[in-house]
């Protein structure tokens, strides 16, 4: 008797609810109806508005692959790393701090590159002095004469010949796509010799370290324990992070 009591009360409170919710439960703000229609174009301008903006989506895309690859961004981040693991501090500093850094010393080395392609392409083509495709031209020259000072005649010629390009061409006449890889190697090369050339005096340490242990019979101790403090301390004493980012700079 009593779950049947119990049931007609839950089944009246629930008529309730409903009942009350149709009447009281209007919404108090309209809700937005988003439309979104895809019509064929009336005119070559909107033809013409629609590949631009398809076009600029596109290069916002690759924004991020052109600021690694076509500037000093590849030779900082890999050089700030081998710093790091030469000190054995693992993850101090952090992999977003390294990043950061790298992007504000790109900004600056590449600022008189970023100023160039300003004045000689975006301006004049917001201004309509020129079209696209000439902006588009005078913005790869400064990038291209940056990657030309940094990347070696071998890589270059590597790739001219796997793409059965004439090597005696003129800097002009080499394809932007046989350049591109061209640089990316040359940087990788650099930025690992530096990175070696980093490792020797922290090496020394270690190996002095090591066989300091060795001779007092402490078998058991980890070397890098007893390194990583030294390490720290010499790279301080020396004002490593300043010699390091003048090095870098001054590379370029």
């Amino acid at each position: 008797m009593s779950k049947r009591i119990f049931k007609n009360i839950l089944f009246f409170v629930i008529v309730a609810f409903l009942i009350g919710s149709r009447v009281y439960a209007e919404p108090t703000l309209p809700i937005p109806n988003i439309d979104l229609n895809v019509k064929a174009a009336e005119s070559p301008q909107e033809v013409a508005l629609s590949l631009q903006i398809l076009f600029l989506l596109t290069i916002l895309s690759l924004a991020p692959s052109l600021l690694i690859m076509l500037t000093s961004f590849t030779r900082i981040v890999i050089v700030l790393s081998f710093t790091r693991n030469a000190l054995g501090t693992q993850q101090m500093p952090s992999n977003q701090v390294l990043i950061g850094l790298a992007l504000f010393l790109t900004f600056y080395i590449m600022s008189p590159v970023f100023t160039e392609i300003n004045d000689t392409a975006i301006k004049p083509y917001m201004e309509e002095q020129i079209s696209q495709e000439e902006a588009i031209e005078n913005a790869m020259k400064p990038i291209r004469n940056f990657m030309f000072k940094h990347t070696r005649e071998k890589d270059i010629a590597l790739f001219l010949k796997l793409g059965q390009l004439d090597s005696s061409v003129n800097l002009d006449d080499i394809p932007t796509k046989a350049l591109i890889p061209a640089f990316i190697i040359s940087e990788l090369k650099t930025a690992f010799q530096i990175g070696f050339f980093l490792y020797i005096p922290f090496l020394i340490i270690d190996m002095v370290v090591a066989s300091t242990l060795m001779s007092m019979g402490m078998m058991m101790l980890p070397p890098v324990m007893i390194s990583m403090p030294f390490k720290i301390l010499l790279f301080v004493m020396v004002d490593g992070w300043n010699l390091i980012v003048r090095s870098l700079i001054l590379g370029f």
